[in-house]
C-alpha cells in the first residue's frame, strides 16, 4: 500500500470544506496529519458558532491537541483548503506546525503570502515549512460557487422587496 500524498490529504481538507458548504458556511476546511492518521479536522463554523474564532483551522487545531494531550503539535502537518488568516496563521505558529499545505490563495485575508507573509519572518521562534497551491482549483472553485451563490440570493431577495414595494 503507498504512503497518502498531499493531494489525498487535501482532499479530505476539501471534505470538510463541503461540510461547511452544506450547512451555509464559508467552504474551507482543515485536517491535521500525524504519523499518516487525521487526528484533527475542522471546518469553518463562524456562522453556526456566531464566535470569530470559529476557523476551520482552529477547529482542526483545537482537535489535534486534545488527541495528543500536547499544545505542541511538533510531529504533524496541516491541510487546508484556503491561505490561513492572521489569526489562524499565529495558531498554526503558536502550536508549532513544522509544515503547511494551502490550497487557493486568499488575496483579502491570506497571511501567509498574499496579504502578509508571517511565516517568513525569521524573528518568529518558530518556523513552518508552506507548500501552496496543493488542489487550488477545487478549492478555490467551491468558493466562488459559494459567493456566487449568495450574491444571487442577496440579487433576487431585493428584487423581491422592491416588487413588494411597488405593489404597496
Amino acid at each position: 500500500m503507498t504512503e497518502p500524498t498531499a493531494e489525498d490529504w487535501m482532499q479530505e481538507a476539501l471534505h470538510e470544506a463541503r461540510m461547511a458548504y452544506l450547512i451555509g458556511e464559508v467552504p474551507i476546511g482543515a485536517v491535521i496529519v500525524h504519523q499518516g492518521e487525521i487526528i484533527g479536522r475542522g471546518h469553518n463554523l463562524r456562522e453556526h458558532g456566531q464566535d470569530a474564532t470559529m476557523h476551520a483551522e482552529i477547529i482542526a487545531i483545537q482537535e489535534a491537541c486534545e488527541y495528543l494531550h500536547s499544545w505542541r503539535l511538533a510531529d504533524c502537518q496541516l491541510y487546508v483548503t484556503l491561505e490561513p488568516c492572521l489569526m489562524c496563521s499565529g495558531a498554526i505558529i503558536n502550536a508549532r506546525l513544522p509544515e503547511l499545505y494551502f490550497g487557493a490563495r486568499d488575496p483579502k485575508a491570506g497571511a501567509v503570502r498574499s496579504l502578509y507573509q508571517v511565516m517568513d519572518d525569521t524573528r518568529l521562534n518558530h518556523q513552518v515549512t508552506v507548500h501552496e497551491r496543493i488542489l487550488a482549483r477545487p478549492a478555490g472553485e467551491m468558493l466562488e460557487n459559494f459567493f456566487r451563490e449568495i450574491r444571487k440570493r442577496k440579487k433576487a431577495a431585493k428584487k423581491a422587496r422592491r416588487e413588494a414595494a411597488e405593489k404597496n
